[in-house]
């Protein structure tokens, strides 16, 4: 296993800048940059720069050159000093940005993974189990219903809901009076009621897709000789459950984890703008439309590298859940 992980590890690195110059490339396709967009916005407020001005801006945030020799100052600056360049939009350098925002980034992504997980495969385990039953009719109906429903509309929906009931639309991550106070006791149970929504809506499409997933991958193990097997010997049910079908059907579960990880990171990006979340997403949309080059360009890299993060991880589990997969590894 530990040397298929290092050679993993090795090819992340040419994939990864392979990446980052399509990226580079890409968000500069659209027509202008930072300063001619910010001359647009300038013009409106009815102050006009002269081009003069715009050339001199661009010399000084050095966007006067071609793409591919801003692509590798940008690289020689965070190869060698770990520096991501500066946020023109936030007037501020690329790691504070995102430094501002990671912290509950973090905490609604890794929530959302948890609750997606944590229900997705008890429920799919069920469905199968109880074949035709009401409860998975049920729980099919609600994941046609998750997977159709727009993020955004179940975002409205649910707002709506906790103001009918409860007085609050639970609109971004923290109340009011907690917004800029210390953490405390009060702040974090705060948070945890703001977190209901977002997490629900983000989550819900992938649980509804993981649960048709699990329920079809049980259904295919159920009948299996090793599980008839395992029945004849008189082991109980639950045992029988766990051994053999459920860890079996786990695989296609754990290959999502690579594009799942980066899906629900980035926080459903028109939820988290409904929801007015203080998360990257928003942040990331309004750096590609103020064409805030090196900030898009960060946060996209680093979208990259977490999906081969991803995929290296859900191989390392996915060796471990499976001996037949561990026995490849072994011959490699």
């Amino acid at each position: 296993m530990l040397p298929y992980i290092l050679r993993r590890i090795v090819l992340v690195i040419p994939v990864v800048i392979f990446i980052s110059i399509i990226v580079f490339y890409i968000i500069q396709l659209p027509p202008g940059d930072y300063v001619s967009n910010y001359a647009s916005k300038m013009s409106i407020a009815g102050d006009v720069m002269s081009q003069q001005d715009m050339d001199e801006m661009r010399a000084n945030l050095k966007l006067d050159q071609p793409w591919f020799v801003q692509y590798l100052l940008w690289m020689k600056n965070i190869i060698f000093h770990f520096d991501f360049g500066y946020s023109f939009n936030y007037n501020k350098p690329v790691l504070a940005v995102i430094e501002q925002y990671m912290a509950l980034t973090l905490i609604v992504s890794l929530v959302t993974m948890a609750f997606t997980y944590l229900v997705a495969i008890p429920i799919g385990i069920y469905c199968a189990v109880k074949q035709y039953s009401a409860g998975d009719y049920v729980f099919s109906a609600l994941g046609f219903l998750g997977m159709a429903t727009p993020h955004f509309l179940m975002a409205i929906i649910l707002m709506y809901l906790s103001y009918e009931y409860f007085g609050d639309p639970l609109l971004g991550l923290f109340s009011s009076e907690y917004v800029n106070a210390a953490w405390s006791l009060g702040k974090v149970l705060d948070l945890l009621k703001h977190m209901i929504i977002p997490v629900v809506v983000i989550g819900l499409a992938n649980t509804a897709e993981l649960i048709r997933v699990m329920r079809s991958q049980m259904l295919d193990e159920l009948n299996k000789p090793n599980v008839i097997t395992a029945r004849s010997k008189g082991l109980s049910e639950t045992r029988i459950l766990l051994k053999y079908p459920t860890r079996a059907a786990m695989n296609p579960i754990i290959s999502t984890i690579g594009w799942s990880l980066t899906s629900i990171f980035t926080g459903s990006t028109v939820t988290a703008i409904v929801l007015n979340l203080p998360i990257q997403g928003p942040v990331m949309y309004n750096a590609l439309l103020a064409q805030d080059m090196y900030l898009a360009g960060t946060w996209l890299l680093f979208m990259a590298v977490l999906t081969v993060v991803g995929t290296l991880i859900s191989d390392i589990l996915l060796a471990w859940l499976d001996p037949k997969i561990r026995t490849e590894f072994r011959g490699m």
